[in-house]
């Protein structure tokens, strides 16, 4: 076999390894089976937890939400007349889907300049980074996912001001978040893996 075609091989293999890591998980409705096809994971959202005080289980929702676990998720572009790209919607990034300014704000007061938000643990620590904010200047509960999550989506100042109020499909999503975070929060509760 020739030096071009074992690199190319090489360069295959690797490629398939590095598309499989940011991609979904297989089953997204079964906590468990997340954390043990990710066992990474474990260590991100156990990290968390100790440093935030946030719950996995409320992690784990909103991260499904935002993201689906796919680590580079991007929000679609947009078209002119259909047919003529205009950009991303937003800069969300990740599977924390963190905005540049939110983003930037996070890196600067942390001085985690390496962090990544396609990074499972630099993105649970930016969540929890925002969701105690959130709690402090707001009084929103760690564990109450439905307004947790309206404030990580409409920012903090608008859950203050109540924009959500106006939309009747942003508080059907918060719901399916809680809902969520309830499944999965029962799921971890029989999970060898994560205990």
């Amino acid at each position: 076999m020739s030096n071009f075609f074992r690199a190319a091989l090489l360069l295959l293999i690797l490629g398939s390894c590095a598309a499989r890591d940011s991609s979904a998980p297989r089953n997204l409705d079964n906590a468990c089976s997340i954390l043990t096809e990710r066992p990474y994971y474990v260590r991100a959202f156990k990290q968390a937890e100790r440093k935030w005080g946030i719950e996995t289980h409320v992690l784990m929702a909103m991260i499904y939400q935002e993201s689906k676990f796919i680590a580079d998720n991007r929000p679609p572009h947009t078209y002119a007349l259909g047919i003529i790209p205009m950009g991303r919607q937003s800069s969300a990034l990740g599977y924390s889907q963190a905005l540049d300014g939110t983003w930037e704000e996070y890196v600067d007061q942390h001085g985690r300049r390496r962090a990544s938000r396609t990074n499972i643990s630099d993105a649970t620590d930016f969540m929890g980074w925002y969701m105690t904010a959130t709690l402090r200047e707001n009084a929103i509960p760690l564990n109450d996912t439905y307004n947790q999550y309206l404030a990580y989506h409409d920012g903090r100042t608008g859950w203050r001001r109540g924009t959500y109020r106006s939309k009747p499909w942003l508080t059907r999503i918060a719901s399916k978040v809680r809902n969520r975070a309830e499944m999965y929060d029962a799921q971890l509760r029989t999970c060898r893996k994560f205990r």
